[in-house]
């Protein structure tokens, strides 16, 4: 079933509205009812009711879907720019860009027509042959890694499908490396740190120090360690002679949008140099510009760089892709038959990626994250000083940056998104703000008043 709304119309179309009259014309109605009327007719764009034509798709469909994610009732179904649009054609705008995936808006133009004409092209051929842009984005990749100051020593790429099997790409490369340096097997343990978030499959799950994500599937792989983030004086009895490797984020995405500081990482860096273990940095959710350089790291010494780099996310802008870049030092030790992928590196995939690092890599759009953060660390200082009782701290770097709450941000998320913003959580009461970095500063000042207005609503 396909949609096709009148996206042009849709900034004032789908409102419900009432007017007094009508208004009036429901008092006959129970209490309930009419406060339900009232509360709608007060918003802009009011979650689908049970009755609506959402409701009916959801419940159609819901039975047949496994139940992983608690959504809240609209249905998305088309988007442009920094906009989406449901079924019922309310307009929303959007702070969170698919988790920080469309750093390039909703719909880029560039994308569908590359797209259509990569599908009427070739869309697969498997790993087994050669075709133009696996190799094409890899060295683009590199190219574009080596000019931005970051990880000096990148070298060769490693394309898959999502984030999860980057990381478990870097795990298992790890692991050769430690095999290699130690064949007796000692060298095997991997540390990974607290608040992270690395991926849902076994080995990244496994470096994905939380609760809530492990325990329904324990228990998770052997070798395993677990260390303080930001904790330089911790570094040397966590990460010993027998680690292989050591995966961080820069900045922590879904634990709360925790920044490491040089400090740490330059210390973490100089310790994985003295006992040979190799150093990943996930930038999976930090990286492709979105703190207004290529990788988050870049203003790092080169001590500090990285043996790995994981990306995805932004990567496809939407398409699913993934990519593992690695030095010298790892890809020595990687032989033909030690991973491998099936839809890994397909033309297409390839193709947009490559299309989207040459954008995100634009000096210019890299200059807007950073004008535009500002935006919005300026609108944050001054809800700090309206909302004092509710707003402890402002964290991250560029577009991305979270709020850090006292209470629990559901009430607010859901406030904005009926005013129609779309805002999403992460750790412990934070606020995220991860929009795509083509957005505009007056998108962003909308969408601030937007904020205010929810969390003032909701106090």
């Amino acid at each position: 079933m396909a949609f096709r709304l009148p996206i042009r119309r849709l900034a004032t179309s789908g409102r419900r509205c009432l007017s007094s009259e009508a208004a009036a014309a429901t008092s006959n109605l129970p209490r309930a009812a009419q406060s339900a009327i009232a509360r709608d007719a007060a918003l802009p764009n009011p979650d689908p009711a049970e009755d609506s034509p959402s409701a009916a798709m959801v419940k159609e469909h819901q039975r047949y879907m496994l139940a992983t994610y608690a959504r809240p009732p609209p249905v998305f179904v088309q988007g442009e720019g920094s906009y989406l649009w449901d079924l019922e054609n309310r307009k929303y705008l959007d702070f969170t860009s698919g988790i920080a995936v469309n750093g390039l808006g909703h719909s880029d133009p560039g994308m569908a027509r590359l797209i259509a004409d990569q599908a009427k092209t070739l869309l697969h051929a498997s790993n087994l042959y050669y075709n133009p842009w696996t190799g094409a984005l890899s060295k683009l990749l590199v190219e574009k890694t080596l000019e931005s100051g970051a990880m000096h020593d990148a070298e060769t790429v490693f394309v898959c499908n999502s984030g999860s099997e980057a990381n478990e790409a870097a795990i298992k490369f790890s692991r050769k490396v430690g095999k290699v340096l130690d064949p007796s097997g000692a060298k095997h343990e991997f540390v990974s740190f607290h608040g992270s978030f690395h991926g849902r499959t076994m080995g990244s799950l496994s470096a994905t120090p939380n609760p809530k994500y492990q325990e329904p599937f324990a228990p998770m792989l052997p070798g395993f360690k677990y260390g303080t983030y930001n904790d330089v004086a911790g570094i040397n009895e966590l990460v010993m002679d027998k680690t292989c490797g050591v995966i961080i984020e820069p900045i922590q995405g879904e634990g709360g949008v925790n920044v490491a500081t040089d400090e740490f990482l330059i210390a973490l860096a100089r310790r994985c140099r003295e006992v040979g273990a190799v150093l990943i940095y996930d930038e999976i959710q930090c990286g492709m510009s979105r703190t207004g350089s290529f990788w988050a790291h870049g203003h790092l010494p080169k001590e500090a760089h990285p043996d790995v780099i994981t990306t995805a996310k932004a990567l496809g802008n939407g398409f699913p892709i993934g990519a593992t870049v690695v030095n010298n030092t790892v890809s020595e030790k990687i032989k033909i038959g030690d991973h491998g992928t099936t839809f890994g590196g397909n033309p297409m995939a390839c193709r947009l990626a490559h299309y989207v690092v040459s954008r995100l890599t634009d000096p210019a759009l890299q200059k807007g994250v950073i004008e535009k953060s500002e935006v919005l660390r300026n609108r944050f200082a001054q809800l700090r000083e309206r909302f004092p009782d509710l707003i402890s701290e402002v964290r991250g770097k560029g577009l991305i940056l979270g709020l850090q709450l006292t209470q629990d941000p559901t009430a607010i998320i859901k406030a904005a998104r009926e005013r129609g913003l779309l805002i999403i959580s992460a750790g412990t009461n934070t606020l995220r703000f991860v929009p795509p970095l083509t957005i505009s500063a007056e998108e962003l000042e909308s969408g601030l008043d937007i904020l205010e207005e929810a969390i003032a609503s909701t106090l």
